[in-house]
């Protein structure tokens, strides 16, 4: 069992897919083309980058009309931020509760993701991002950083993410993981877990089912 986790943010704390994917594929059909949503899924949980690179050499899309569309959604999560995951606010607690801290490592920009965990009232004990000067995953340097700032042993440590980028950087960091997969979207990793829903992780974590 563990004690502390390591959360990736977008797609496993947060419910940012829905929204992402949807945006994706209206620019494909403005465009006068068609592709079905769950197909996006797939292509996202890559990366958005490769999502865009993909739909744009498909379509015959410029990239920018995709990051614009992009870009607008995280302007309307300014005001109305995407949802919790299921289960994220009750385990983060848990966590804590059993003695065990709750990381954020993650590439959004610092000042958003602090803006968006506290509009959808996550409380987490740390963050990184690749705004404070590290490499993006699966790099593994934000892990590495976590674990010295806080004196952890990677022994005690869970890294949770929905990407292969994200099971990789934390395995070389030394850490276990553990994969939030949809059935719409499978991913194909080397984590050590592969969970569809974040209360799966309990037993991992030593926690009692939520209630």
């Amino acid at each position: 069992m563990y004690r502390h986790v390591f959360w990736d943010m977008g797609g496993t704390l947060v419910d940012t897919y829905p929204q992402l994917d949807r945006a994706l594929a209206a620019v494909v059909a403005d465009h006068g083309g068609s592709v079905d949503v769950h197909e996006v899924s797939r292509l996202t949980r890559v990366s958005t980058g490769h999502a865009v690179a993909h739909l744009s050499a498909r379509f015959g899309v410029p990239e920018a009309a995709f990051e614009a569309a992009e870009e607008a959604l995280k302007a309307r999560w300014r005001a109305t931020p995407a949802p919790a995951m299921p289960g994220a606010a009750a385990l983060l607690h848990d966590v804590r509760a059993a003695g065990g801290l709750n990381l954020v490592v993650t590439h959004r920009d610092r000042t958003s993701a602090e803006s968006l965990l506290t509009g959808i009232g996550l409380e987490v004990d740390d963050l990184i991002s690749t705004a404070d000067g590290y490499p993006r995953k699966p790099d593994p340097a934000m892990y590495r950083a976590m674990l010295e700032r806080h004196g952890l042993d990677p022994a005690q440590c869970l890294a949770v993410g929905d990407r292969p980028i994200d099971a990789e950087a934390a395995a070389g960091a030394g850490l276990a993981t553990a994969t939030l997969e949809s059935p719409e979207a499978p991913v194909d990793d080397e984590a050590d877990h592969s969970v569809a829903t974040l209360d799966e992780l309990r037993p991992l974590l030593g926690l009692a089912p939520a209630r």
